[in-house]
């Protein structure tokens, strides 16, 4: 192979499996390889919770498929999903769970399917923050009872590596497959994709389908690419979009149509006009700061008009949907599992919890029992009256108010710290490394807009991408 696995493009990579110089089964490999050598061994990262065992011989039949195939970018490419997704494969969609350590889906989630139409290889499932973070208030990032702890590559065990998607941060960022899946309900991809020098992006809520993904909330939940370039995350993006009959909030999705690599441009930040939300400032560090401003003073070199800062209007925002919508999403989902998993609602997995309290409990439940006590109505008149809220409050006058009041392309805010009001108004963001601190701690800068704005958010961090190019390979001792 003549380009190095570590920090490999999708391009790249398959540059070199069509001029034969690697197989899919060697790329396969030599990811299972490097798994083996920093997953469970050396730094112990803890990122990958199963190995696919069909995935070499995957491997072995688009190999020799592929000279009769019309291949797309992600034919015979290796990449890491996390641990709430379906797979039919022989690995257990558990979300860091005991109580589904059982849980061997007969089917893909639907955007699983979908990466298998493009070629894509399933390489191994990700740890993750338990119940993707909705199950205890103080949970670490990167906990669960089944997977253990999630480390930062770099630096483990001293540099938070985000959550909840924590595995698929940490595997990318290790170089364990070229790109992940994560998914977002408010920060969960943009918080370890900046917390471990990627990209992430979070779909506008309906872009992609969540069938097939274990829960938190219909009003916010999305799954995203996490990659190491703006352009990988693009391609992944591209093969994940499309309109399903089992999940509603795609009926007004682009369908298959669209290819969001068609317009990069390393000038693509040229003539727009971006916003500053520095109503999250305060939870940065002084080193933190200095690198988000310098990132601003990038933006606008590259021939951004800065408007700083922004007044987003303040408004307490609750978690009435999502725990609501937690317990009725999380129960229909339970209906489906197998036999062998032995629990069926959430009430139920309180219940296993409490009887395996030592193995199960270490932070306790408070999230999942609180969610309990809730109707399961979705026509709660508390309920519909949060959601109302969210929306007014999120959007309308929210990130719809800001945008068109200084007519901005974007609004940027730091690390996830901005993650909120987008995730309750459904509407997508970007992430995008921004350099480290003195200590080597990753910085991102993030970018959101309003509903399908997907292609601006896109071409704005590819500029930025383009321009500076900050992510450092880990470098481990």
């Amino acid at each position: 192979m003549s380009v190095k696995i570590e920090e490999a493009t999708i391009k790249e990579l398959q540059d070199e499996l069509e001029s034969g110089n690697i197989t899919s089964k060697q790329l396969v490999q030599m990811y299972l390889d490097k798994i083996n050598e920093l997953n469970l061994n050396g730094p112990k990262l803890n990122a990958i919770r199963q190995t696919n065992p069909d995935a070499l011989s995957s491997a072995e039949k688009l190999d020799r498929e592929r000279s009769k195939e019309t291949k797309g970018l992600l034919y015979g490419i290796p990449i890491i999903i996390k641990n709430n997704i379906n797979t039919r494969d022989q690995m257990a969609t558990t979300a860091g769970s005991l109580a589904l350590q059982d849980n061997y889906p007969k089917e893909d989630a639907f955007i699983v399917k979908k990466l298998r139409e493009a070629g894509a290889i399933i390489l191994a499932t990700a740890n993750l923050t338990e119940f993707a973070n909705f199950m205890a208030y103080e949970m670490p990032n990167g906990y669960s009872s089944l997977g253990g702890q999630v480390l930062n590559p770099y630096n483990p065990g001293v540099f938070d590596v985000g959550g909840s998607s924590a595995g698929t941060g940490s595997a990318i960022a290790a170089n364990f497959a070229v790109g992940g899946i994560g998914t977002e309900t408010s920060g969960s991809i943009l918080s370890p994709a900046s917390s471990n020098s990627l990209v992430g992006i979070k779909p506008t809520v309906g872009l992609v389908s969540r069938t097939g993904i274990i829960p938190i909330s219909h009003s916010q939940d999305t799954a995203g690419p996490m990659t190491r370039t703006v352009e990988d995350a693009a391609i992944m993006l591209t093969a994940m979009v499309g309109q399903d009959a089992s999940d509603s909030s795609t009926n007004n999705s682009p369908g298959n149509d669209l290819d969001y690599t068609s317009e990069l441009l390393k000038n693509g930040l040229n003539g727009r006009i971006i916003g500053i939300d520095r109503s999250t400032f305060e939870e940065l560090s002084e080193a933190e700061i200095t690198v988000v401003e310098k990132a601003i003073s990038t933006i606008k070199e590259q021939g951004a008009t800065i408007i700083d800062p922004i007044e987003m209007p303040v408004h307490e925002l609750d978690m009435v949907v999502m725990k609501h919508e937690f317990k009725h999403d999380l129960n229909k989902y339970l209906k489906t599992v197998s036999e062998d998993v032995p629990v069926k609602s959430l009430k139920d997995i309180i219940a296993f919890n409490l009887k395996n309290k030592e193995l199960a409990l270490k932070y306790n439940q408070e999230l999942l029992e609180d969610s309990e006590a809730m109707s399961d109505d979705l026509n709660d008149p508390a309920y519909l009256n949060s959601r109302a809220m969210d929306i007014k409050y999120a959007g309308e006058l929210g990130i719809d108010a800001m945008m068109e009041k200084h007519s901005l392309d974007a609004i940027l805010s730091p690390n996830n710290w901005g993650a909120s009001l987008p995730a309750k108004a459904g509407y997508p963001s970007i992430t995008i490394p921004a350099g480290y601190t003195i200590e080597g701690k990753p910085v991102g800068v993030t970018f959101s807009a309003k509903a399908f704005s997907e292609q601006t958010l896109i071409n704005i961090g590819y500029s930025y991408e383009q321009a500076t190019k900050h992510r450092i390979e880990p470098k481990f001792q």
